[in-house]
């Protein structure tokens, strides 16, 4: 994606300029949702707590289990920070999910590969390594075909399709959007064949239903990737369990 400006040899893209408005509006909702904390909650705050319910009792303790609370500031991070920068993908103007872009989508699943792998060694140590590949209860004998799996598995397969299941339907679903509203356009704009221009109606039709379609996998795939966080973070805190 070409810079909106440059200084020097530093380029600012749309996209980056994204993630930054993310992290404002967000911080900038709950700050203002609960500034004035009542028992009877008004809107905003209600909103508000209802979200961090969500992601305190479904990702949380559902997943991770004994111990999950100070887990609980990462996946609510994880969750709307995804969400949002999803959502950006629908907003005219910004059109853009900033995770149909691969680097940013690493970026964010290197920083849980690395988050979950720490978690593993700070609690057992090199052990860690041993206890994530080496099935408990396996004959000696398939270790030789079973360790292999798991570190491909575990180690690399793992932060892989993390990012790449994310940016794969941010990127897919929003061409899909976007296909829809040109076609409308041209064949309504460009073609003098009235069956054609009739058509484009039908086309425009398409457009919206995959644009809602691309919003309900938006808020799924925000789910999803912090779901996948609570999961690995849940394995290495029990990686004796495996």
């Amino acid at each position: 994606m070409p810079p909106i400006f440059e200084i020097g040899d530093f380029g600012l893209t749309k996209q980056m300029l994204l993630l930054v408005l993310s992290v404002i509006l967000i911080a900038g909702f709950f700050l203002v949702a609960i500034r004035h904390r009542a028992m009877v909650p008004g809107k905003l705050q209600f909103v508000a707590e209802e979200g961090y319910a969500f992601v305190r009792n479904s990702l949380g303790r559902e997943i991770i289990g004994q111990g999950f609370l100070k887990w609980v500031p990462l996946l609510f991070t994880v969750f709307f920070f995804v969400l949002v920068n999803n959502i950006f993908g629908l907003i005219p103007i910004l059109q853009l999910p900033s995770f149909s872009h691969v680097g940013s989508a690493y970026a964010i699943a290197a920083m849980i590969y690395v988050t979950w792998v720490g978690v593993g060694i700070k609690k057992y140590g090199l052990k860690f390594f041993k206890l994530m590949v080496v099935p408990a209860g396996v004959p000696f004998m398939l270790l030789f075909i079973l360790v292999p799996i798991e570190i491909i598995s575990n180690f690399i397969v793992r932060p892989v399709t993390h990012s790449l299941r994310l940016m794969a339907t941010m990127l897919a679903g929003h061409l899909i959007a976007a296909l829809g509203a040109t076609g409308a356009e041209y064949l309504i704009t460009v073609q003098e064949n009235l069956f054609l221009k009739g058509a484009g109606i039908f086309v425009i039709g398409g457009a919206v239903a995959m644009g809602l379609l691309e919003a309900l996998i938006m808020v799924l795939q925000a789910f999803v990737f912090a779901l996948l966080t609570a999961i690995y973070i849940q394995g290495a805190e029990h990686a004796d369990a495996h």
